[in-house]
């Protein structure tokens, strides 16, 4: 069986991913600045209150630059290895981080150095800010350099000073955060643990957690993960109307749930059993249907399908449809994101809504027909695939 740690990985790496099923359709939309503008008001909202929510599951608090960094290790903004960040504290005011690899910039590099400065300079500059701020309101990150690069194979791919200065204006929270703090998804339970009260560890990873530390931790990096996707779809409705930031957030949950599936069913999750058993091992662990104390979600294993159903719960209690749960609990038939959860399995999966069961809201079931034609790829899947981080293999540090 997989182990938490690789699947903790999994998450933040999925987490990241976010943003590539859903900027591609921003980018239709509004083009390049205002796919900026969305991006920076976006992580700027979400960052802010689940870095909070970080330091208290597992135990650090403080306002020094060894706190900011703490929480940079948990962040979905930092997905191990394929953002790999490598960090230096000198003292409790002073610090420094550096990417090793960048994979956001192994993304954007082939699109032209307007699409590098835009992510690298445009997005980075406040919202780099706004993740220390949630620290120490008086910490600012400046770059000593970052893309594009000089010559183009330099490495590190960019390099941050971290320095808090006491004589500094202090950072006003940002509004979207102040907002975004007030939904259920931002007041979910919280599991305290101690695992990371001590000193800051540069090498820290998530073997470094005890198993019930590291299970509260990726049920937070899941939770960041819905916090993000509601910051997303609430800059859109600013701009377009709830309406459309809804059907927005249909493909980006499609895309996103996709490729996360597409990465999960490499791992040994039920090698032993048939497609079903695979799929059902899939929607178990998906972090989208994660934590349960936001989600509440049932898969059972039958013979001949697997049943998932999703029960009342917080994600369908936001008072609008701009929240995942909400999104699967409001389609009339099988959310597209399902069928792409388990095509990525097998292609010749179908899933059918089912009558919900006592206390359930709604209820699909899983099956598979092995005459069945193939079915074709989800347009949003293949968009978020674009990524090099649909295919990022982990090697270990």
């Amino acid at each position: 069986m997989t182990d938490l740690a690789t699947l903790g990985r999994e998450y933040l790496l999925a987490g990241h991913l976010i943003d590539r099923a859903g900027m591609p359709h921003v980018l239709r939309g509004h083009g390049l600045e205002g796919m900026k503008a969305i991006a920076i008001e976006e992580w700027m909202a979400a960052s802010p209150v689940y870095t909070r929510r970080t330091q208290k599951t597992l135990g650090f608090h403080g306002d020094d630059v060894a706190t900011i960094f703490k929480g940079m290790q948990l962040d979905i903004g930092a997905p191990h290895e394929f953002m790999d960040f490598r960090y230096r504290v000198h003292d409790a005011h002073r610090g420094e981080f550096w990417l090793a690899h960048c994979g956001a910039l192994m993304d954007v590099e082939p699109m032209g150095d307007d699409f590098v400065v835009g992510m690298c300079h445009h997005i980075e500059d406040p919202t780099f800010d706004a993740t220390a701020c949630a620290t120490n309101p008086r910490a600012r990150m400046r770059p000593r350099h970052r893309p594009p690069r000089v010559p183009a194979e330099r490495h590190a791919h960019c390099h941050w000073d971290v320095v808090i200065d006491e004589a500094a204006e202090a950072l006003p929270e940002p509004e979207g955060a102040a907002r975004l703090a007030q939904c259920r998804a931002a007041n979910a339970p919280i599991t305290v643990h101690q695992d990371y009260a001590g000193a800051f560890d540069p090498d820290f990873h998530l073997e470094s957690l005890s198993p019930a530390a590291l299970d509260a931790a990726l049920d937070e990096v899941c939770l960041q993960g819905h916090l993000l996707a509601r910051s997303f779809m609430t800059a859109v409705a600013r701009r377009d109307g709830v309406d459309d930031a809804v059907a927005i957030g249909h493909r980006q949950l499609t895309g996103i749930a996709g490729v996360a599936a597409r990465r999960l069913v490499r791992l040994d999750l039920d090698d032993d059993g048939g497609a079903l058993a695979r799929i059902a091992a899939v929607l178990d662990v998906h972090p989208a249907f994660r934590p349960r104390s936001y989600v509440d979600w049932h898969v059972e294993a039958e013979t001949a399908r697997v049943t998932a159903w999703l029960g009342d719960c917080d994600g369908l209690r936001e008072g609008d449809d701009m929240a995942w749960p909400a999104l699967l609990g409001a389609h009339d038939d099988a959310h597209p994101a399902l069928s792409a959860i388990a095509h990525a399995v097998d292609p010749r999966a179908r899933v059918e809504q089912v009558a919900a069961p006592a206390g359930a809201v709604r209820a699909w079931a899983f099956t598979v027909d092995p005459d069945a034609a193939p079915a074709r790829e989800a347009t949003e899947v293949t968009l978020t695939r674009v990524s090099t981080g649909a295919d990022f293999e982990f090697r270990g540090r």
